[in-house]
């Protein structure tokens, strides 16, 4: 298997950075993988532009491109009549443009992380969805002693984790929940993430119609101890091509309660492993949360199902293992 390379040209902290920081050094395991640029942490296996140059005037090189602007790099070095195979990854969650769809036609291999996506594509693509690093990502040995640990309060705690803006639902999770607070004092609402400018005040403006409840935690690098506290995690969006949340929460063994995405159905079993409702429907949302609120043990052992499905299908393993055989149809293999 020749070199693959990464590149990753962002200069915004994204879920596209997150996911290149994991998926390198798992496919390091398997074959010579590394990215190139910059904004990454500083334990990915990176390539200096001298030896990629050199590399790809002596031998093919798989160019797995994630952004438009790096896979339109890509044709650049193909152009200049270097041995480039092209991967692209289409990662948004809406209908991409026609210029997108223009583009990944030409790469040699298209990857999606769901079917909705890649009906939006419209030609042929490999489905492979993202994994979680299941030696970080692992169930607390007390959730109860994790959960004190944070220091919010309460017994059991409830939330939120992303960005914190109005199309990634966090508005109807508070307002599900907000009649529910009084009647269950012993769950503590929390949302989990960065939320900037009108956002932030948006934010605040949601705390405030809780009576203060509402913990407001901010962003978080690391936040395992949140899934590992957090018995009950709510993925309230309204749109994701493929939530990491939802995977990193149930291999923590958090229950789930996701809005009903399209890529959502191949990961939950509702009721088994966690549990759906339609994108906006609050109603539905806040009887779903009355009804766990009531039954915690129910909560622990939906959460250990959600864990169990996690090892078994969502490691980054699978996934580098998956793009191993992309890798080698591009080649042609």
């Amino acid at each position: 298997m020749p070199l693959v390379v990464h590149p990753h040209f962002h200069r915004r902290r994204t879920g596209v950075t997150a996911h290149t920081e994991l998926i390198v050094p798992e496919l390091a395991r398997l074959m010579e993988t590394r990215a190139l640029g910059k904004h990454l942490a500083a334990d990915v296996p990176r390539i200096p532009w001298g030896e990629l140059w050199r590399r790809l005037r002596e031998e093919p090189v798989v160019w797995h491109a994630h952004r438009n602007n790096e896979l339109l790099f890509g044709f650049l070095l193909r152009m200049l009549g270097r041995q480039v195979r092209l991967v692209y990854t289409r990662h948004g969650p809406y209908r991409p443009s026609w210029f997108t769809r223009f583009i990944a036609r030409h790469a040699e291999q298209l990857v999606t992380l769901n079917p909705q996506g890649a009906e939006w594509m419209g030609i042929p693509s490999r489905i492979v969805t993202h994994g979680v690093d299941l030696e970080r990502f692992v169930p607390p040995a007390d959730r109860a002693a994790a959960w004190s640990a944070l220091g919010l309060g309460g017994r059991y705690g409830v939330g939120v984790v992303g960005r914190v803006r109005p199309n990634k639902g966090q508005g109807d999770f508070v307002e599900a929940i907000r009649p529910l607070l009084s009647e269950f004092p012993e769950w503590k609402p929390v949302l989990v993430g960065l939320a900037k400018g009108k956002d932030a005040a948006w934010a605040g403006k949601l705390r405030e119609s809780t009576g203060g409840e509402l913990v407001l935690a901010g962003e978080h690098k690391n936040v395992v101890p949140w899934y590992q506290g957090m018995s009950l995690l709510v993925h309230p969006s309204y749109g994701e091509a493929f939530s990491m949340v939802l995977v990193e929460a149930m291999a923590c063994g958090c229950c789930p309660v996701v809005t009903r995405l399209p890529h959502v159905p191949a990961v939950i079993e509702h009721g088994r492993t966690g549990f759906m409702y339609e994108p906006g429907d609050v109603a539905t949302l806040r009887e779903l949360l009355r009804m766990l609120f009531r039954e915690p043990e129910r909560v622990r052992q939906v959460g250990l199902n959600a864990a169990e499905e996690a090892r078994a299908r969502f490691g980054v393993a699978h996934e580098a293992r998956a793009l191993a055989g992309v890798y080698q149809a591009a080649l042609g293999d």
